[in-house]
């Protein structure tokens, strides 16, 4: 990791709040995630399971946490399983963490190698009356792989039929959407590296720049701050391209009177932040342009203060859908016959405003949440309506990062330009 040490009492506060919830009697077993290979004999960069991760802070492959409270023997109620140090290995891919050193991120006093766990695990899985096992239980999970988790799912049960079996990932979903003041603090500085970069670049946009040399210049300011990189691939779209949400080509030339819309987000100790701006490419709104980004910024502003406890994700996206039709009159992108024929499964905003307004964020960058329940204290949404215009090639849309606290909202990237007037008048410097 890149990253300074963090505060080990992220943890285990989280291991805390994950055994509390755990049935009595009963053992949780987490495994990594694979080494996933691409071609020949090379692999991608190992990304580690994120419930581990939240338990552990631990990013090294052929890792498990078992966490067994009701352990007869008081030391093997949490245990850390690593990869044992391989001298020969450590030559070429780097070394593997001690006990020690271990212990010093995750807070775990009893670690142990994973060649010699069978012999441990037997006994204390004959001891539990349950198993909690850990599978991707995210909402927006596109994959149909077999991964390492449901491969020991499958491992566990062949091996223990006779056992309860319990969803660790339901306590997940429930825990990781509500963010501690100790991962918080992680974020922000996730948000302060993203914050630094967003001004470097507004200083470097010009006509004639390509967006692959902005994306170059984000990675760069991200890494030179100690971040672990992009938390997600960097959008940089210029123009009409701006219109496509997920585009990351980053290959087009940045042309006079455009605007150029940019998502990007540093991950730093394994917390991601999600920043979105719309600037012009010569450092000038025209007036359409400007019409149509206060109208975002409305939205935007909007947004946030719906965005408070009790209220559903739902509940929260129709009434900005009811605020966006109005703003679509105002800028003329709607006509009241428009409006008044939709058809509610497809409303009329929808032609210029196809995605949702929020996501969770933490570990991940779509975290764990749910969408239906009303939102609770402690979660950390994205803000981010956009605006995207076919007949006039133009895509905008703005987001920050906002935690949900007892005393109010708290807009982490407060202070960062956003209007009209901040952003020229920082690029004019």
């Amino acid at each position: 990791m890149k990253n300074l040490p963090l505060n080990q009492e992220l943890f285990i506060q989280n291991r805390k709040r994950f055994t509390e919830k755990m049935k009595p009697n009963s053992i949780a077993i987490f495994v990594s995630n694979d080494e996933v290979p691409r071609n020949g004999d090379a692999i991608y960069t190992f990304q580690q399971n994120s419930d581990l991760y939240w338990l552990s802070g631990i990013q090294q492959e052929d890792s498990m946490v078992i966490l067994f409270p009701d352990n007869p023997d008081k030391k093997y109620r949490e245990v850390l399983v690593l990869v044992r140090p391989n001298e020969a290995k450590e030559k070429w891919d780097g070394k593997r963490l001690r006990k020690e050193e271990a212990a010093a991120i995750s807070g775990m006093q009893t670690i142990v190698w994973v060649d010699s766990l069978d012999g441990l695990l037997q006994p204390w899985i004959h001891l539990a009356d349950a198993i909690y096992l850990d599978t991707n239980e995210n909402d927006r999970k596109a994959s149909l792989v077999r991964s390492r988790d449901y491969r020991f799912v499958d491992e566990m049960k062949e091996r223990y039929p006779l056992h309860q079996y319990e969803r660790a990932a339901k306590i997940m979903k429930e825990l990781r959407a509500i963010k501690t003041p100790e991962e918080i603090e992680v974020v922000k500085k996730a948000v302060e590296i993203t914050h630094n970069t967003f001004l470097r670049v507004m200083k470097y946009i010009k006509p004639g720049v390509m967006e692959y040399e902005i994306e170059a210049e984000i990675l760069h300011s991200f890494i030179s701050q100690r971040a672990t990189g992009e938390a997600y691939g960097s959008i940089i779209a210029s123009g009409d391209r701006a219109r496509t949400l997920h585009y990351v080509s980053n290959n087009q030339e940045c042309k006079d009177g455009e605007l150029i819309l940019m998502d990007f987000g540093a991950l730093y100790g394994g917390y991601a932040a999600d920043l979105t701006r719309t600037i012009p490419v010569n450092g000038r709104f025209t007036e359409r342009q400007k019409e149509v980004y206060n109208a975002c910024l409305h939205l935007h502003n909007y947004a946030k203060s719906l965005l408070k406890p009790g209220i559903s994700i739902i509940d929260y996206t129709d009434k900005v859908g009811d605020e966006a039709t109005q703003q679509f009159l105002k800028i003329r992108l709607l006509k009241e016959e428009d409006v008044k024929n939709e058809d509610p499964e497809n409303r009329a905003y929808r032609k210029y405003l196809y995605h949702g307004i929020s996501h969770h964020l933490g570990i991940d960058v779509h975290d764990l949440g749910t969408r239906t329940e009303p939102i609770k204290e402690g979660m950390l949404f994205t803000v981010e309506p956009g605006i995207y215009i076919e007949e006039e090639g133009m895509g905008i849309r703005i987001e920050n990062n906002l935690w949900i606290t007892r005393d109010g909202n708290v807009d982490l990237f407060e202070g960062i330009p956003i209007t009209v007037e901040e952003i020229e008048a920082y690029m004019k410097k």
